[in-house]
């Protein structure tokens, strides 16, 4: 185990994720997480929010299936970008390939792939609870009773609300 994970017992959830993550991503994508959390600073923020990488892929090497060490090449990032935002992402291709490769430390990326799709993902809006009554409507107003600030208190009132409001 890495000393950084050896931290008293203690090992941080998004160690443990990224380390589950990373392989599969490596493997399917050809990226890693680092890559996904560093995009905004990658991207700027021009283009942070309108764009994702989706892989990196690599050329099959003829020396590696021969068995020479041949040297590295570089891949092909492909971006997902939205809507009209890829014509102003085809015009900065070449300073994307510079902050990407920057990033790796080597020349990972020669060449950038646009393609146009939603980026954001849409949460489905959930519907309000609906309100309590009854026994439940005054156990809820006896727990938040002897709270001071009115904030916490409606705050408090509001995850009650919906804690007992759930149906089973």
């Amino acid at each position: 185990m890495p000393a950084r994970q050896l931290r008293r017992g203690v090992v941080q959830i998004s160690e443990v994720a990224n380390g589950l993550i990373d392989p599969v991503l490596a493997k399917r994508a050809g990226i890693n997480t680092m890559l996904l959390g560093s995009w905004e600073e990658i991207a700027g923020a021009e283009f942070a929010e309108c764009t994702r990488p989706e892989r990196i892929a690599w050329p099959r090497r003829a020396s590696e299936m021969a068995g020479e060490g041949g040297g590295h090449q570089p891949g092909v990032l492909t971006i997902a970008c939205e809507g009209a935002r890829a014509l102003f992402l085809s015009h900065q291709q070449g300073e994307i390939i510079q902050r990407i490769n920057g990033f790796f430390g080597f020349p990972a990326v020669n060449q950038v792939r646009i393609v146009q799709k939603p980026v954001t993902v849409h949460m489905p809006h959930r519907a309000r609870p609906r309100p309590l009554t009854g026994a439940a409507a005054r156990h809820l107003d006896e727990l938040v009773d002897g709270i001071e600030g009115e904030a916490l208190k409606a705050a408090l009132k509001r995850l009650g609300t919906a804690v007992l409001g759930r149906r089973r």
